[in-house]
């Protein structure tokens, strides 16, 4: 495991969409609420595909849809609660007072945040952070964790890697 400003980091190349699920599922088997993710990257760089996949990973059967016209989507499965949220789209980070995160978010919750510089001051604190990127036409995904909590996973993530 690398060092990256003192906190425990990984890069992990994702080739495809199949790799993106892979790397989803490993979090979803490793992941344990409440944790918020921010997810970071450009646009097609397998955001949604990751968490599209997380979402499946723990057993939901139905469509996951990109919210990036709604802002939010929720998913409810047998352990966890999933609130999906892609400020793409949005104006004015104060937007998001609409979307009362605060009284969604519960123990049970896993926070997934696309886009979340846009929604800066007005988004709980990340656990973890994935980039999302590509380096000489190869994908990548670097993980850091930005709590004890998304410290935890980073390890669990990375170990189950190995």
């Amino acid at each position: 495991m690398a060092e990256l400003n003192g906190e425990p980091a990984w890069h992990c190349m994702v080739p495809d969409e199949v790799a993106v699920a892979r790397l989803a599922t490993r979090f979803a088997a490793a992941a344990e609420p409440p944790l918020v993710g921010y997810l970071r990257g450009d646009l097609g760089a397998g955001k949604t595909t990751f968490a599209r996949a997380y979402v499946h990973a723990l057993g939901y059967v139905g469509y996951v849809k990109s919210p990036s016209y709604g802002l939010l989507e929720t998913y409810e499965t047998a352990t966890q609660k999933v609130l999906h949220l892609d400020l793409y789209r949005i104006e004015d980070p104060e937007e998001l007072e609409f979307l009362a995160l605060r009284d969604l978010f519960d123990d049970r919750t896993v926070l997934l945040v696309e886009w979340p510089d846009r929604g800066t001051g007005h988004l709980p604190a990340a656990d973890f952070v994935l980039e999302f990127g590509e380096t000489a036409g190869e994908r990548h995904i670097d993980c850091r964790g930005m709590t004890d909590r998304g410290l935890g996973l980073a390890r669990a993530v990375v170990e189950s890697l190995e």
